[in-house]
């Protein structure tokens, strides 16, 4: 079978290159890097390119930067492998964590570093997400990746509980896509995911372009986090296209079923659907369907995430693609400078989607903006 030759990103030749000098001896423990402008002369590379190479030589222990004096080599060795827990509880029912756990993997930074998956055996999600966090304090990792449970039980919030004992045992935690604290609260722990209000609007506001007004928005009952900001954005949107901002728009329900999803069409005149997630369009497509509904003709709909089956459906889904690989990629490198520099703000590092276009909207990819396409003033 043919091989092929697969370049390695560019901040990453930079990476190497600098690695190799400071492993080699050429620059030793104490040397000043030369400055980020001789930096870009020598690589040919963006000054942006060349902050990341340097970024990662320092979540490696190979250099460190002190404030108004430059960045200096600090360890001829890359620092011990560290190892990191992961605690899913959702992994196998919200789809995006499996890619951006593969994405992790992938992560150059993690040929360095282990990776472990925990084996619990609790009853309930919220007792096998307890015992994983046991496991990982007596096991003594060096950080964990937590993405809170969905929709805990009201009397026996885990996702606190856990935050609070690896913050008791000093073990660094990075959030995947949802915070710990319901919307709009945040919390101290750095977060990776997308702009999930932003998110909303973006996907709101294509609606609104193909000349939707009536917009409904659907989620499922004890929804994360992420779907109250989607919301927001959603009703940001509304309003800055002088569209009706209605309470009786906003549905929790059961896309499957079709009495809920009737109630919901026939008083409203609903013309178009945001849902707040693929997983909300892949049971609602149906569900107009079997009523009657034609898609898009007599009502657009839309999502977010953009799961492998989203062009799968009935009638494929328009939606917000999340670059779940790249926010693998992104909360190994937030990990290990977290690790790094346990003083560092509290960040939240939040990764841009793409519009994908089908047959859901009845409408063309509206992502470039003229300005015919403002909203009304």
């Amino acid at each position: 079978m043919a091989s092929t030759d697969v370049v390695s990103p560019k901040y990453r030749q930079v990476y190497t290159a600098l690695r190799k000098e400071i492993q080699s001896g050429r620059l030793k423990k104490g040397d000043r890097l030369p400055s980020e402008a001789e930096l870009v002369r020598t690589f040919g590379a963006s000054r942006i390119t060349v902050g990341r190479a340097v970024r990662e030589l320092q979540a490696a222990g190979l250099v460190e930067r002190r404030a108004g004096s430059g960045t200096f080599v600090r360890s001829t060795q890359a620092a011990r492998a560290l190892s990191f827990g992961l605690l899913i509880p959702d992994l196998g029912e919200t789809e995006i964590f499996e890619p951006i756990c593969q994405g992790m993997m992938a992560s150059p930074l993690a040929r360095e570093h282990v990776l472990i998956w925990g084996s619990p055996s609790g009853s309930s999600k919220e007792e096998c997400a307890w015992q994983l966090c046991r496991q990982y304090i007596d096991r003594g990792v060096s950080g964990v990746f937590f993405a809170p449970l969905e929709s805990p039980r009201e009397d026996n919030d885990v996702n606190e509980r856990i935050a609070r004992a690896l913050d008791e045992a000093r073990i660094p935690i990075v959030l995947l896509d949802r915070t710990v604290v319901p919307y709009p609260g945040r919390g101290h722990h750095d977060l990776v995911g997308i702009d999930n209000r932003r998110a909303g609007y973006i996907i709101t506001e294509h609606l609104l372009r193909l000349g939707s007004r009536r917009i409904a928005f659907v989620s499922m009952p004890n929804a994360a986090a992420t779907v109250d900001a989607r919301e927001a954005g959603y009703r940001e949107a509304l309003f800055a296209w002088q569209a009706p901002v209605e309470r009786s728009l906003v549905h929790r329900l059961d896309p499957s079923d079709s009495f809920q999803v009737q109630a919901m069409m026939e008083p409203q005149q609903v013309d178009a659907i945001v849902c707040a997630n693929d997983r909300t369009a892949s049971r609602l497509i149906p569900t107009l369907l079997r009523l009657g509904y034609a898609i898009p003709s007599d009502v657009r709909v839309v999502g977010i995430d953009d799961l492998e089956y989203a062009k799968l459906l009935p009638v494929p889904l328009t939606t917000l693609r999340q670059p779940t690989r790249q926010l693998g990629d992104a909360a190994l490198a937030a990990m290990l400078e977290r690790v790094a520099r346990t003083h560092l703000p509290t960040r939240d590092i939040l990764l841009n989607c793409d519009l994908i276009v089908r047959d859901s909207c009845g409408g063309k990819d509206h992502r470039k903006t003229s300005d015919n396409d403002l909203p009304p003033v």
